[in-house]
């Protein structure tokens, strides 16, 4: 396993879980690295695959993994099925790749690894133990814990998507 994007602690709040019927309003999950024209990415991550963790006041809830159904997919069963009103973050830790291309909205998407989604075994130990201090938060372990070859990904809230997008 090889951790390649990941984000902490967003808000379900800040995400329109039914958005209208236009391509324009798609339900999306978009996160951004840097936030200034010219150095800002976007990229939408309601289809990645990996590991994703609910909150609710008193820290993590519930741990859930894709493998068929996208990160968006499961988040938004999670908004009406045995869990709903039982968690406001959540924590995700991705396995596929951004496409290098953005798309024509200029939105990066992601496409499925080549090969197997783990490297070494060596890689694969230290991710999850980064997975963990980064999901946890334990009070004694809070060395600077990090992915081998992982970006950290910013939630956009609903309210600054068309100015996150506008910097596109």
């Amino acid at each position: 396993m090889r951790v390649t994007s990941y984000g902490l602690f967003w808000r379900a709040s800040e995400i329109d879980w039914h958005p209208g019927q236009g391509s324009k309003d798609a339900f999306r999950l978009l996160g951004r690295i840097g936030a200034q024209h010219g150095t800002i990415k976007v990229a939408d991550f309601r289809h990645q695959q990996g590991i994703y963790i609910l909150f609710d006041d008193y820290g993590p809830c519930y741990v859930g993994l894709t493998k068929r159904q996208g990160l968006g997919k499961r988040l938004k069963d999670h908004c009406s099925d045995h869990l709903k009103g039982k968690w406001e973050r959540f924590s995700w830790f991705g396995f596929w790749p951004l496409d290098e291309t953005p798309g024509k909205d200029r939105i990066f998407r992601l496409c499925e690894p080549d090969g197997e989604v783990s490297e070494d075994t060596n890689t694969t130990i230290g991710d999850l133990e980064a997975l963990v201090i980064l999901a946890m938060r334990p009070k004694h372990n809070r060395q600077g814990m990090n992915f081998k070859n992982a970006s950290l990904w910013t939630q956009v809230d609903w309210d600054d998507t068309d100015k996150y997008l506008a910097r596109l």
